[in-house]
């Protein structure tokens, strides 16, 4: 896994933690981690596919928010704030069968002090666009 060096210790920190989330279940691997560019591969299997066979949608938007929310968290300066989901869409364009795999890479487009704009693209293992999201999260005050 690549890390960007001046967030390497925030990064270790979401690593270090024993708590499980989606991202486990889905079994959604990352790769890079930097404030300009996140990605990870997940793979479609039993975890991941729909009733026939191909990709869920649900899971190509779930890979795509938790790209854009440790993101998000990783642009924050002020470890008092935290950044939660607002809004999400997708469009799905290609189906992968049960068997391949794809890779999330987001982006932000925005990162203001209130809110922030990620992209992330869908991809297959060769590049073909599997799905396109865009995601918008608060900056809010953490709750301990």
């Amino acid at each position: 896994m690549q890390i960007e060096d001046s967030i390497r210790s925030k990064a270790d920190q979401l690593f270090s933690t024993k708590q499980k989330h989606m991202g486990h279940a889905l079994g959604i691997s990352f790769e890079r981690i930097s404030r300009t560019e996140m990605r990870a591969t997940m793979l479609v299997n039993e975890n991941t596919i729909q009733p026939f066979g191909i990709l869920h949608g649900g899971a190509s938007v779930a890979l795509a928010e938790t790209l854009a929310s440790v993101g998000a968290w990783l642009n924050l300066e002020d470890d008092s704030k935290a950044a939660v989901g607002l809004e999400i869409n997708a469009n799905h364009i290609k189906s992968v069968r049960l068997g391949g795999s794809v890779v999330g890479i987001a982006k932000p487009i925005h990162r203001g002090a209130q809110t922030q704009v990620w992209e992330i693209r869908i991809e297959t293992d060769d590049g073909k666009l599997v799905s396109i999201s865009r995601c918008t999260l608060a900056i809010v005050q953490r709750r301990e």
